[in-house]
């Protein structure tokens, strides 16, 4: 009779846990955080526009994706980690994929208003890839990069977009509890306290920053070290917490004056959930939207929770068609974590399938 050999249930999952903590040590880390080769092909004020290149083999097929970039984000959101990325995605499905992104934000751009981003910046990015491609162009707009696209597309009709999508974007601030404490102090104060602070840094540094999105999922923050413990073993937890790690550590200021305009008009009066936003000498208004849009919000989302993104969907009145879709995830989570590969992204390419110019 043949002896019966045992194996011990706990044995694998140390093995793993052990090669992980050595190559951690030995190697500073799990993910893979190189990022997808791109090539500069328009610049300006705050302004990079990128082109990734197609990856060998894989043939380019579709109208061309924009990713937009929000304010104080790096473009590192679009490019998370290998195996974890949304241009890395769209790349294996063979999509001509853009980015713009807007660099170092200092003292010396105060000056600068939402004006630029919504009259300039997107408008012009959009342009360039349409030249660049030969074709209308997929406009991606995750955060506050969303509402940019969104204005931009109401402001110039005349923009070659094929789609828009929106990826946890939040229209009605009064639906985001972390807001919902601080707008009687807001009120009280008429903004008054937090203008000057502003007013006198040039903008909203980087450390605050950094501290209001890691406030948003401070639950995460408080128990990070013993989910690390319990999940050693799980290669790829402990990448994707290295590279979100990375995201939070390269957040960016917000110029002082756009930072006032979203502070006041966003914020404190909530002016978005009207649909219409006052922009120098007009108004730009949403129902004028007129390509097709998706939006997308997470469901567990502390910065733009789902009645906060579905805000916007009675005020696209304009738009050929308008898809509201609910994904597993936060507010990065939606966009690129882990299940966001079998969630977001399919959603994402069958829209984008759905509306190519042909």
């Amino acid at each position: 009779m043949l002896p019966i050999l045992r194996t011990n249930p706990l044995a694998i999952p140390l093995r793993a846990a052990a090669g992980n903590v050595a190559h951690k040590i030995l190697y500073g880390g799990l993910a893979d955080l190189r990022p997808m080769p791109r090539t500069l092909i328009d610049d300006g004020t705050l302004r990079e526009v990128y082109h990734y290149r197609p990856l060998p083999g894989v043939a380019q097929t579709g109208d061309p994706v924009l990713l937009v970039t929000p304010l104080a984000a790096p473009a590192i959101c679009y490019d998370l980690r290998r195996g974890c990325s949304v241009v890395e995605h769209l790349l294996r499905l063979g999509r001509p994929v853009y980015l713009v992104e807007y660099g170092e934000v200092s003292f010396a751009n105060r000056s600068l208003g939402i004006e630029h981003w919504i009259e300039e910046a997107v408008p012009e990015a959009v342009r360039r890839v349409a030249e660049h491609a030969g074709r209308p162009v997929h406009v991606v707009g995750w955060s506050l990069g969303g509402i940019f696209a969104l204005l931009a597309a109401a402001d110039d009709t005349e923009l070659p977009i094929a789609s828009l999508a929106v990826v946890g974007s939040p229209i009605d601030v009064s639906k985001v509890p972390l807001v919902a404490p601080l707008r009687p102090l807001v009120d009280l104060t008429q903004g008054r306290i937090v203008t000057t602070a502003y007013q006198l840094l040039g903008g909203a540094p980087k450390p605050v920053v950094r501290w209001a999105f890691q406030l948003s999922a401070v639950d995460k923050l408080l128990t990070k070290p013993v989910a690390k413990l319990t999940h050693l073993a799980d290669t790829e937890f402990l990448a994707q917490l290295e590279a979100v790690d990375r995201f939070t550590e390269n957040l960016i200021a917000y110029p002082g004056r756009t930072f006032g305009q979203l502070y006041h008009r966003f914020f404190r009066t909530n002016v978005m959930v009207t649909g219409r936003v006052d922009l120098g000498d007009r108004t730009i208004d949403l129902a004028k939207v007129a390509v097709p849009v998706i939006v997308l919000a997470g469901s567990g989302d502390g910065i733009a929770p789902v009645p906060a993104v579905e805000a916007v969907l009675p005020l696209l009145g304009g738009a050929r068609e308008v898809r509201f879709e609910v994904v597993p995830g936060g507010h990065l989570g939606m966009l690129t974590g882990r299940a966001a590969r079998t969630t977001t992204w399919p959603l994402l390419a069958e829209w984008f399938g759905a509306h190519d110019a042909s």
